[in-house]
């Protein structure tokens, strides 16, 4: 499989909003979604006439329509670094928490008490029949549910900096034009909540980095040179015949490379020795570490997901073995942490409303255990690159396998 790596470089302010069913009011949301980045690719490639969109097993048809079309990943708030790199940027799972008085990553610039992980200690808790309360490390008071997108980068000694990253809005007033006469229109004002082209007073662009995966390589670097042309003129998001929307959009090929092996092996290792050092209460007459490996799917956005023709929130251990193909019956599901929300969406090419639809909100948690790790490994590699629910191929359901944060202890906040 091929990754487009996506940079996207907000030039005019992006009128990208969400709205609630029943509501009249727009809010910007905080990031693309991958629908948006797709409508526009797509609507830039018909513009061409050569373009033959009803051709079976075309290049159109096999990007956007057929079953194992391109994913396209929402676009998330990022930053450069010293080199001027894009850096990746990462979401905080929903076990994350940090000080109720002063939340955040700890950081010279700020006095924020540091951001930590609950999943394994809790775990380790309830498998020892304790109640898990976890307080803040700093001053000992109260911690709350802490979530958003984040970046790492080492600084000059080598040491990771966490940095939260999230977009700035603001909102702009508009007056309705009337058609006939080309002057005001009486009685109509209006406003636009939008995302704001730079940060911080101006100081910092405001860049967005995102992916599109698929397997034929080929067509991979076509689109991704489509992508670079310097004719392209890209729009996002609506109210683009008022100016909004325009952004610079540059993509960059590379290969998928797995270390999801790797992280959950991490995962492991450190769950074993949590679970050593709750021993120090007393071990529990039955351990549910043994000969079972463990492993964590993280929604790296939200997710459509169904049970028997009914919406869910909860990937049971049924379902993930039928979206992933693997037969076992003794894989576990031990803990859940999800929540849930609407979306509704408009499709341009059919010109109508799409179904409001019930999602997972992203961030949410599973936990889950096997005796049989290894006919594992390739599926949940499978399912990482293309994402578990429906509607995937518009970013629904990406997921990580055993997210890094999951080893960020109390005593270790960040």
């Amino acid at each position: 499989m091929k990754e487009i790596e996506l940079t996207i470089r907000a030039l005019s302010p992006l009128a990208i909003g969400t709205r609630k069913p029943g509501g009249s009011v727009s809010e910007a949301q905080d990031h693309i979604p991958g629908a948006v980045i797709r409508g526009a690719i797509a609507a830039q490639i018909l513009q061409y006439p050569d373009v033959d969109q009803i051709q079976p097993g075309g290049d159109f048809q096999q990007l956007f329509l057929e079953q194992e079309a391109a994913i396209f990943s929402n676009a998330y708030p990022s930053a450069r670094n010293h080199q001027g790199d894009i850096l990746p940027v990462r979401l905080l799972p929903a076990t994350a928490v940090s000080s109720k008085s002063n939340p955040g990553f700890c950081s010279s610039q700020s006095d924020s008490y540091g951001v930590f992980d609950t999943l394994i200690d809790r775990f380790c808790a309830e498998g020892h029949d304790h109640l898990y309360d976890p307080n803040c490390p700093r001053d000992g008071g109260r911690v709350e549910p802490y979530g958003g997108f984040y970046t790492v980068e080492d600084d000059d000694d080598g040491n990771p900096h966490y940095r939260p990253q999230k977009v700035e809005t603001r909102l702009l007033t508009r007056v309705g034009i009337n058609r006939r006469r080309a002057t005001a229109q009486e009685n109509i004002l209006y406003g636009i909540e939008v995302i704001s082209e730079t940060r911080k007073k101006g100081q910092e662009e405001t860049l967005f980095a995102g992916t599109i995966r698929l397997d034929d390589e080929a067509l991979a670097r076509a689109l991704a040179n489509f992508i670079n042309a310097p004719s392209q003129n890209w729009r996002l998001g609506g109210s683009a015949s008022r100016g909004l929307g325009k952004v610079e959009m540059t993509a960059r090929l590379q290969d998928v490379n797995s270390d999801v092996e790797d992280r959950i092996k991490q995962f492991n290792y450190y769950l074993h020795k949590r679970w050593k050092l709750w021993d120090v209460f007393g071990e529990p007459q039955n351990s549910l570490l043994d000969d079972r490996q463990f492993f964590t799917l993280d929604l790296q956005s939200d997710a459509i997901l169904t049970d028997r023709w009914r919406r869910t929130t909860v990937i049971s251990a049924a379902m993930l073995c039928q979206e992933a193909g693997v037969a076992d019956r003794d894989l576990q599901l031990h803990a859940s942490y999800s929540s849930y929300d609407y979306r509704a969406g408009w499709n341009a090419a059919w010109g109508l409303m799409k179904d409001i639809e019930l999602v997972t909100n992203r961030g949410a948690v599973y936990l889950f255990s096997t005796p049989r790790l290894d006919q594992w490994l390739p599926a949940l590699e499978r399912l990482e690159q293309r994402g578990v629910g429906e509607r995937t191929p518009e970013g629904f359901g990406q997921i990580r396998v055993c997210d890094e944060f999951h080893t960020i202890f109390r005593e270790e906040a960040k």
